[in-house]
């Protein structure tokens, strides 16, 4: 019997798509709607994201304006914004959300980066705690008798290479987070 990659290969390949959701909230400078991916707020008793109650519309590189489908949400929507941790204090008008993003200072850039970075080992221990039970259930497929030896060194090899390959690229997209927010 084979040992089976697969499923480690679909784990990696999720933590690393985590990863890419979870930076693209931070807020680099530029109207982004994706800040807004994991604010909720409460419609009719039940915690609901901002973004499926919302018309969300970049209108410049440093504006985002929010216009609620149901304008009996409006002021719940503004209060949730400023409980969040988006940063932005919003405006209104009665019937817009405007966020205006602003521009960003060199301390504000190394906080970001340091969250980039921050995330980036959390991605990469998501990445190693798979290789570990994949190896491990190597092992226990070797101690049940449905590997040889040579099974055993192949698996692992593959599951090295599996983790060297998602570990690049999550190091690839920190890289190109970073150079982001250098630029802007």
């Amino acid at each position: 019997m084979n040992f089976n990659k697969k499923p480690y290969e679909e784990k990696m390949s999720k933590a690393v798509a985590s990863y890419s959701e979870n930076l693209a909230s931070i807020r680099a400078g530029r109207a982004n709607a994706a800040v807004l991916s994991k604010v909720t707020f409460d419609y009719y008793g039940a915690p609901t994201p901002l973004t499926t109650m919302a018309d969300i519309k970049v209108t410049d590189p440093k504006t985002l304006t929010i216009t609620p489908y149901d304008k009996s949400t409006f002021k719940a929507m503004i209060k949730a914004i400023l409980a969040s941790d988006v940063g932005i204090t919003p405006t209104d008008d009665g019937t817009v959300i405007r966020l205006s993003f602003p521009q960003l200072t060199g301390e504000r850039r190394k906080e970001l980066g340091k969250q980039v970075q921050k995330a980036c080992e959390d991605a990469k221990v998501a990445i190693r705690n798979i290789r570990r039970a994949a190896n491990e259930e190597i092992k226990k497929m070797k101690k049940n008798g449905e590997l040889t030896e040579d099974d055993v060194k192949n698996a692992e090899k593959l599951i090295q290479e599996l983790t060297d390959k998602f570990i690049k690229e999550i190091d690839a997209i920190a890289t190109k987070k970073i150079a982001e927010l250098n630029e802007i």
